[in-house]
């Protein structure tokens, strides 16, 4: 059944949103008990989830919790070209195999915020991969190559004498060819999206006399107050574990914490508000950290993490509980073991920690700061490597 309540579809159309297009018309649906078929089209070029991918999921779970139709589109097809939104250069396509394995992570780390037993899961390649020729250059004509050059990546490219492949000016088309095929009535987006889905609106007009109204998504900044990108490691990942995940919330500037509160969790506004007139900006941000733990992890979790956090900056002790790694070696190069304990992910990374001082060993009552990437460590039983400000591990040797 499909909920009609007023104050609810207005928060669904305000809060977290950028633009809607055309607001009056998609509230005017929504208040009718019309069932509208809404969607959200995702290319699997490889994923690790973080709070900002979590804002437009969130609002198409919203529009799931009314009563809606809602599709999540893979674009297996529109993959093997990829999105030029906010690229200097040309993406390099993908094979099916690698679009496969990026959408099991994907659906892995969605389903965090997705009940995918409620959503309807599609891939364009099912009505893509049969245009024919004849169809392309229909669908091709319906477009001014000033239309395509209008964007501000291709302006730019243009500008520095940097290539644009043809394929890059068929995508939007592509995308917008989705919503023909599924017949919505509304996409669902980031801000980012907007020109690729107005493609979309215009020829769900030209090709059902149909109005494709769009809601795009504000942008959820990182913890440093630029994009949230894996490259700026300011990033808020749904996998971070509660500890990582509370650290780095508590890190977030402090102008940042209204904007986190509105995207990324489910507090009313009223208490907000009420959170947000409170003196000090650590106090707003232990309860923000302990909210989204608590959203992705439990309440149990964020209880503990809040307590780890405490006894580690605030009383300078070890966290209550710490991973263990457990090892026959009696000696370990640093950079092998920061990756292997995948304290870091890789060994530029290890080596960027250990030069940045960012890498201590504790036995005992002793502490060592590790500053010769080269170096090897003796190990010892109760061994205990830190990396950065949060990032534990105990060695247990077998």
């Amino acid at each position: 059944m499909v909920k009609t309540d007023a104050q609810t579809i207005e928060e669904v159309l305000s809060r977290g949103v950028s633009e809607v297009i055309v607001k009056e018309d998609l509230e005017k649906k929504l208040l009718s008990g019309k069932k509208l078929r809404i969607y959200l089209g995702v290319d699997p070029t490889g994923f690790s989830l973080h709070l900002g991918h979590a804002v437009v999921l969130r609002k198409l779970k919203e529009f799931l919790d009314l009563g809606h139709e809602v599709i999540l589109l893979i674009g297996d097809f529109t993959a093997k070209i990829g999105d030029p939104t906010g690229k200097d250069t040309t993406r390099i396509p993908l094979t099916d195999k690698q679009i496969k394995e990026n959408f099991k992570d994907y659906k892995k780390q969605a389903s965090k915020v997705l009940n995918f037993s409620k959503v309807k899961i599609k891939y364009n390649s099912v009505w893509l991969s049969k245009l024919r020729f004849e169809d392309v250059l229909k669908l091709v004509g319906h477009f001014t190559v000033q239309q395509m050059l209008h964007r501000d990546m291709f302006d730019k490219r243009v500008k520095e004498n940097a290539p644009i492949n043809q394929t890059e000016f068929l995508y939007p088309l592509m995308q917008g060819y989705d919503s023909v095929a599924m017949d919505v009535d509304v996409e669902i987006g980031g801000n980012d999206q907007m020109f690729n889905m107005l493609a979309g609106r215009t020829l769900q007009k030209i090709y059902h006399n149909k109005d494709k109204d769009i809601l795009t998504t504000k942008l959820l900044l990182g913890t440093d107050g630029r994009k949230m990108s894996k490259t700026y490691d300011n990033a808020i990942y749904l996998t971070d574990e509660p500890n990582d995940m509370y650290g780095k919330i508590m890190s977030i500037k402090d102008e940042l914490i209204g904007q986190y509160f509105e995207l990324a969790t489910n507090l009313d506004e009223q208490k907000i508000t009420e959170i947000l007139s409170m003196p000090n900006p650590r106090d707003q941000k232990a309860l923000l950290a302990k909210e989204i733990v608590t959203m992705y992890h439990g309440e149990k979790a964020a209880i503990k993490a809040a307590e780890n956090f405490d006894k580690v900056f605030r009383q300078h002790q070890m966290p209550s509980e710490i991973e263990i790694f457990k090892t026959d070696k009696t000696t370990y190069p640093i950079l092998d073991l920061l990756c292997d304990t995948k304290l870091a992910p890789s060994k530029n990374e290890a080596k960027r920690l250990v030069e940045g001082g960012g890498v201590t060993v504790r036995i005992k009552n002793e502490e060592l700061r590790i500053k010769n990437w080269r170096e090897e460590i003796a190990i010892e039983d109760e061994l205990i490597i830190q990396a950065g400000k949060r990032k534990f591990i105990k060695i247990k040797v077998i």
